[in-house]
């Protein structure tokens, strides 16, 4: 095993936006491949940490500045997985926007000479990295303090990525993403300083010794707070439809993981080490969830705009995981996880196939749409791929998340509450296969309307922006057929409950 491999894997994301931001002039158009090859080659590392970790090992690495700054990070059967498959989506991401950060810099700043577009061009890619390494930062940081810092950083190069490049009302919707971004992140380091006053320490690894004090609750409270609000929990959910349908739709797939990411988070500081204290949450979370699911869905089926139907199916679709995690059994939360996983491979399909509906059409507006199948069948393979695995469709890993995590929902509590809740869940996945397959049939099929059918470019997009997401849709696919390895992972950890 290399040294310090881990810290590799979220250093040379840095790196690489360093290089591209101090030759931005010389890299020019290939800063997007640079992006892509440095986040391939963490991809590969995390691959070698998984052959580890999965036949039983547990990889720590620590750094000590000083008496008091210590930064840690570890691999293990939970945060190996989870930042794998992230770093798969981001590098498919990567790769994705290389043609399409071409047209949106030629949109927006058609005006500008070559210079200029050239360095918003690169721009995108040094700060698009930067976001990379944090999301790894976060799944393998031991330190409450470094994971809060590591979440707060996302907040900076996604407000800069949409007021560049977003659509309507781009700088009033980063302003937003960046003020509920702090906001959120201010409930945690309350938590985590108040953490501090009672064990005197901010590591992970000592939390349980906060187990059955009454401060614990209080802990919990602040922290199911400002991640609610990350993963756009009911009523916290208003800024969701603005950031996700206005951000740069190259860049949907990363908000999407953003708000995901939280799951993650909730299990490593509170169910792990906290779990009888967060008894008292188990209902209130998984009703505030099941709302957030029908409300979400609702939202969606209201949608006439291609990229705000996805934001709002992302509000319903998160909360999927989060009563799984609220079920607060090894099922409920191993569920939770795996269909978190399974959420964002989707999402991360759906949203950035109708980002490409709006880079050869130019259109948002679904009713001015229809019959793309016609010039489009990739792209429409692609929508109809994200809609069955969000659906959870037999075969698909959203099938296989929901089948786990509403088992859990089912054994949680005696008698009849784990019970509705799980059935309430269950059907509303009914919504969710309305709103995707709704839009399916307004976008794909029909007659071709006749300024889409006259027009001679209209067509799938260059096979560099549909190859990333056939690539993740395969992986979808394997872990949905075969999740035993994924599950044992996520077992040698959650399994210890």
């Amino acid at each position: 095993m290399m040294p310090y491999i881990l810290l590799q894997t979220i250093i040379i994301p840095v790196i690489a936006a360093l290089f591209i931001l101090l030759t931005r002039r010389k890299t020019g158009k290939i800063a997007g491949l640079i992006a892509g090859i440095a986040l391939l080659y963490t991809t590969s590392l995390l691959c070698i940490v998984g052959i580890r970790v999965y036949h039983g090992g547990v990889i720590r690495e620590a750094f000590v500045w000083g008496p008091y700054v210590t930064f840690g990070l570890l691999a293990d059967g939970l945060s190996l997985p989870i930042a794998l498959i992230i770093n798969i989506i981001s590098t498919a991401l990567a790769f994705h926007s290389i043609h399409y950060m071409e047209q949106r810099v030629e949109i927006i700043y058609r005006g500008e000479d070559a210079r200029t577009k050239l360095r918003y061009y690169t721009s995108y890619f040094w700060l698009y990295l930067l976001i990379s390494a944090a999301f790894i930062g976060i799944c393998f940081a031991t330190n409450l303090i470094v994971i809060y810092l590591f979440i707060e950083l996302l907040v900076i190069p996604f407000y800069l990525l949409i007021s560049y490049f977003g659509y309507i009302q781009r700088f009033r919707v980063a302003v937003m993403c960046f003020l509920w971004g702090i906001v959120s992140g201010t409930f945690v380091l309350f938590a985590s300083v108040l953490v501090y006053s009672q064990i005197g320490t901010f590591e992970v690894a000592e939390l349980h010794a906060l187990a059955g004090n009454p401060v614990a609750t209080w802990i919990a409270l602040l922290i199911f707070s400002g991640l609610f609000i990350k993963m756009a929990v009911f009523p916290f959910h208003v800024w969701m439809p603005w950031v996700d349908g206005e951000a740069p739709t190259c860049l949907t797939g990363a908000l999407t993981i953003y708000a995901n990411i939280a799951a993650y988070v909730i299990v490593r500081i509170l169910i792990l080490p906290l779990y009888d204290d967060l008894r008292v949450f188990s209902v209130p979370v998984m009703i505030m969830a099941l709302i957030t699911i029908i409300y979400g869905a609702l939202l969606a089926l209201a949608q006439d705009d291609v990229k705000r139907l996805c934001a709002c199916s992302t509000i319903g679709q998160i909360s999927f995981s989060l009563i799984g995690l609220g079920a607060l059994t090894v099922w409920g939360i191993e569920g939770g996880i795996y269909y978190f996983l399974s959420h964002i491979l989707g999402k991360a399909i759906l949203f950035t196939t109708a980002g490409i509906v709006v880079y050869m059409t130019g259109l948002r507006d679904m009713k001015e749409m229809g019959g793309l199948i016609h010039k489009m069948p990739l792209t429409t393979i692609l929508w109809i791929t994200g809609a069955v695995i969000l659906t959870g469709v037999p075969l698909s890993s959203g099938f296989t998340g929901k089948w786990i995590l509403f088992t859990g929902v089912f054994g949680s509590y005696p008698g009849s509450t784990g019970v509705i809740i799980a059935i309430l869940g269950i059907l509303a996945t009914i919504l969710t296969a309305a709103y995707t397959f709704w839009a399916a049939k307004r976008i794909f099929f029909g007659p071709l309307k006749p300024g889409l059918a006259d027009d001679p470019g209209l067509s799938d997009p260059p096979l560099s922006m549909s190859i990333p997401l056939l690539v993740l849709a395969v992986i979808s696919i394997i872990i949905g057929v075969y999740p035993e390895p994924l599950m044992e992972l996520l077992h040698s950890v959650i399994g210890q409950l």
